[in-house]
């Protein structure tokens, strides 16, 4: 079955990952994604490698890690934007297009006439999805934004890590680049927004997506927690600002992620564990009261949960209903029975490869799945393909282009 957004086409301008994440999303959801890069090395991230796809006789292929994490089912054209006819390329393409993804720097675009007011003119129908680190206006718009910048900036790093008087102390930022990927979702949602609008009036539209605006927004308790008492909430390790207890907790083994939501949960954990008494104790009997008798009450729990393995107290607490769960690796992840049984990692064919192993989405839709239709294209994969079907050029006109350096070779 065709996928949801079967009838709809993106041009991608964006590289590296917030943009990218946006377009795969899309692409599984059906679109025909077409991908622009610079013939020369294309998406920056080609080149973020090691580790680099291995080929069927163990020979790196070229093909990095990550480049491979956010460019599933798009189709790879090799345009050199900067040449005139590469930009007019790029023009008459979007007039075919629904949608424009891009993230250049703020008016980056306006040079080779692909900006939004450029393109909407000759395309009065497109949704214009732009992506910066500080948006289209504002005192710091014409900065450039990054990941790790914007983690700091946005507040994330001043709630992540251990608190600053405990040893390894200090700003932390998240293990993945989630203000990127926050962006990206957001620009997912919005371009759904904006074509759902134009299916009622014909109209496109700009979208100004922003990595600071998605990264204060996904603060969500954390920022209500300043807005509501005007008190920055300050790092806390592993555990929850506004539950007790909903951290992790050394085993005799190992480690243990204890998430006690409720009253009730905190009484059968407190009656596995040969303590029942606590959860009649004034000071602990409600999570408010759990919350500000916090630094009495950890102690408490901590040589508890020492005297049995984490595989112990998991099958104990899982049977009791109390939330619980490991610390995996991401090998552990991916033999879970869990992860295995809902198919969260798909082998594509691909053409250096012989086949990749990617992330299935995690998008289930029951009248009209998401599909996994292509592995993420080589350089230019698609390039003649795409000028020939969709802009009627002939084999003299694209031998033409690829002498002048307009457009690198077909892969």
């Amino acid at each position: 079955m065709p996928g949801p957004l079967s009838h709809i086409r993106v041009l991608d301008l964006s590289r590296v990952l917030a943009g990218p994440w946006c377009t795969q999303n899309l692409a599984d959801l059906g679109a025909e994604v077409i991908k622009i890069e610079k013939p020369d090395g294309g998406d920056d991230t080609r080149a973020w490698g090691p580790p680099w796809l291995k080929d069927g006789a163990g020979r790196d292929t070229g093909e990095s890690a990550y480049f491979l994490s956010c460019n599933r089912g798009k189709k790879s054209v090799a345009i050199d934007i900067a040449h005139a006819e590469g930009r007019r390329l790029v023009r008459e393409l979007a007039q075919h297009c629904d949608v424009l993804v891009e993230n250049f720097k703020v008016g980056g675009l306006a040079k080779y006439g692909l900006d939004w007011d450029s393109l909407h003119a000759l395309n009065p129908r497109l949704v214009y999805c732009s992506i910066t680190g500080f948006g289209q206006d504002g005192p710091y718009a014409e900065r450039p934004g990054y990941d790790f910048i914007v983690q700091g900036m946005g507040g994330l790093m001043s709630v992540t890590g251990e608190h600053d008087g405990a040893p390894g102390g200090g700003p932390q930022k998240v293990g993945v680049a989630v203000a990127d990927l926050f962006t990206g979702m957001y620009a997912t949602v919005a371009v759904l927004a904006a074509l759902t609008f134009r299916e009622r009036t014909g109209q496109g539209q700009h979208i100004d997506l922003a990595l600071l605006d998605a990264q204060v927004a996904m603060l969500a308790n954390q920022n209500m927690n300043f807005l509501v008492s005007g008190q920055a909430p300050a790092r806390m390790g592993n555990a929850h600002p506004n539950i007790v207890p909903y951290q992790t907790f050394a085993t005799a083994d190992g480690h243990l992620i204890l998430a006690v939501g409720n009253d009730t949960q905190f009484r059968r954990f407190c009656a596995l564990a040969c303590r029942a008494e606590l959860a009649d104790d004034a000071r602990f009997a409600t999570n408010p009261a759990r919350v500000a008798h916090r630094a009495e009450l950890v102690p408490l729990l901590e040589p508890l949960l020492r005297r049995r393995t984490t595989r112990d107290w998991i099958a104990a607490l899982d049977a009791a209903g109390v939330p619980c769960g490991p610390i995996n690796r991401l090998n552990e992840v991916f033999d879970d029975p869990q992860v295995r049984h809902r198919g969260l990692r798909i082998d594509l064919p691909h053409p250096a490869a012989g086949s990749v192993p990617l992330v299935a989405s995690p998008l289930r839709l029951s009248a009209s799945p998401v599909g996994h239709a292509a592995a993420p294209p080589l350089l230019g994969q698609h390039t003649n393909e795409i000028l020939r079907e969709l802009l009627g050029l002939a084999e003299a006109d694209l031998a033409q282009l690829r002498a002048s350096g307009a457009v690198g070779a077909c892969a």
